[in-house]
């Protein structure tokens, strides 16, 4: 068996349809097998992991796994996600009805990228580029209303740096709450800032361990 994962679940009934369940200790990996020879970057299966993705997101809150990630066998899963089980056990148990929406908001100030032909090292040019990422800032005006309007619906939020040209809203939010985030985004198109308010997704940004 190859396949590639898409999650990791709590319980094997919120695994279905076209996906095959692959326990892991006492949860439950998603996956798709792949065909012989197949690349886990063909498109055609790109496509399809999407929409089974979205089904299963249907079905109950999962931890997605980053895609390309490809297991042969229980033995192979226990291996490499072993150490992840009680943390994930843990997320799953407090956040089954929470799911994550993204606002991408475009930088007021982008910074140029820096080239990295400029530098004589890798080390410089990475700080260079740090340093550009975290010098994106969006508009103060819209920020203060994304965090009255957006902020007090989540359960945790962050903000995040992502690129040299935008940052990033990550949101936890019960499932109920989503047509109030985006009501609320809706509103938020009253400002000249261009954003995407996307989602629901599975948990991924608050599935991440954060550096204290």
């Amino acid at each position: 068996m190859r396949a590639v994962v898409i999650g990791a679940h709590r319980h094997r009934d919120d695994i279905s349809g076209d996906a095959i369940a692959i326990p892991l200790g006492d949860l439950f990996l998603s996956a798709v097998e792949l065909a012989p020879q197949q690349p886990a970057g063909d498109r055609e299966l790109l496509i399809r992991v999407a929409k089974i993705r979205a089904r299963l997101l249907d079905v109950a809150t999962f931890i997605a796994v980053r895609y390309g990630f490809v297991i042969t066998n229980e033995s192979d899963a226990m291996s490499k996600c072993g150490a992840h089980v009680d943390r994930w056990r843990a997320l799953l148990d407090e956040h089954r009805n929470d799911v994550e929406l993204t606002l991408k908001i475009a930088a007021a100030t982008p910074q140029p990228r820096p080239k990295r032909t400029e530098f004589a090292n890798g080390a410089d040019y990475l700080r260079a580029l740090h340093a550009a990422t975290q010098g994106a800032a969006i508009d103060g005006a819209f920020r203060e209303a994304v965090d009255a309007r957006l902020v007090p619906l989540a359960k945790q939020h962050r903000w995040i740096h992502r690129d040299n040209a935008s940052m990033e809203l990550a949101l936890l939010v019960a499932r109920e709450r989503i047509d109030e985030v985006n009501a609320a985004g809706t509103a938020l198109k009253s400002f000249d800032v261009p954003f995407l308010l996307s989602g629901p997704w599975p948990l991924e940004v608050f599935a991440q361990e954060v550096e204290q």
